[in-house]
C-alpha cells in the first residue's frame, strides 16, 4: 500500500499539535497559579509537563520549518558522459558531476545532508548548470575510465567544472552545503 501524504492531513496534524501545546501551557500556568494559592502540587509534575511542552514545541518547529524534502526529485541528472563535459564548459555551462552508488553509505549521507536539501536543489536547477551522475552500484566502464583519469579510488566523488575551472574542482568526500556553493562560485 502506497501512503500519499496529504497537505490537509499535515495541516490538521499541525493544528492538533499546536492545540495540544497550548493546552499543556495552560495546564502548567494553572498548576503554577494553584501552587501560588497554597495548593500542594509537586514541582516535579510542573517540570515534567514543562519538559513535555518543550519537546512538543521542538517537534512542531522542526516539522514546520518549511523545507521541501522531496525537492530533489525535480533534478534532472544526465548519465555521466565525460566527453560532453568540456564542450558544455566551452559553451559557458557549469557541470556538476556526482559519482555515487546505492550501497555507498557516505554517498547517501551526502545526498541527505547536502544534495537533496531544498536550497541546494534550487541552486542546481539553474539553467547554466548541467548535472551528470554516474551510479556505480554495478560495474560500469564509463565510470571506471572517468575515475581512473581523475585518480579517484571510489565513491563518493563530486567535481564541479566551469569556465573558470575547466579542469574541475574536486569536492571533499564528506560534503557540506558550503563546499557546493564555493565550488559553483569558483567555477564560474
Amino acid at each position: 500500500m502506497l501512503f500519499v501524504r496529504s497537505p490537509y492531513l499535515s495541516t490538521a496534524m499541525s493544528i492538533i499539535a499546536s492545540l495540544l501545546l497550548i493546552s499543556l501551557m495552560l495546564a502548567i500556568a494553572g498548576l503554577l497559579f494553584a501552587k501560588l494559592k497554597g495548593k500542594a502540587i509537586p514541582m516535579a509534575v510542573i517540570f515534567v509537563l514543562g519538559g513535555l511542552a518543550f519537546c512538543l514545541a521542538s517537534i512542531i518547529a522542526f516539522v514546520n520549518k518549511g523545507e521541501d524534502y522531496q525537492a530533489y526529485q525535480s533534478l534532472y541528472w544526465q548519465p555521466l558522459a565525460p566527453e560532453k563535459i568540456i564542450p558544455y564548459v566551452e559553451q559557458g555551462f557549469t557541470v556538476f558531476v556526482d559519482i555515487t552508488a546505492d550501497w555507498c553509505v557516505p554517498c547517501q549521507t551526502n545526498k541527505a545532508n547536502v544534495l537533496h536539501r531544498e536550497q541546494v536543489v534550487n541552486t542546481l536547477m539553474t539553467d547554466k548548470i548541467i548535472l551528470m551522475q554516474g551510479n556505480w552500484s554495478e560495474a560500469d566502464t564509463v565510470i571506471e575510465q572517468y575515475m581512473g583519469i581523475q585518480g579517484a579510488a571510489g565513491t563518493p566523488y563530486n567535481k564541479v567544472y566551469g569556465p573558470a575551472y575547466p579542469d574541475g574542482i574536486e569536492l571533499p568526500k564528506v560534503l557540506e552545503i558550503r563546499h557546493v556553493y564555493q565550488a559553483l562560485d569558483m567555477a564560474n
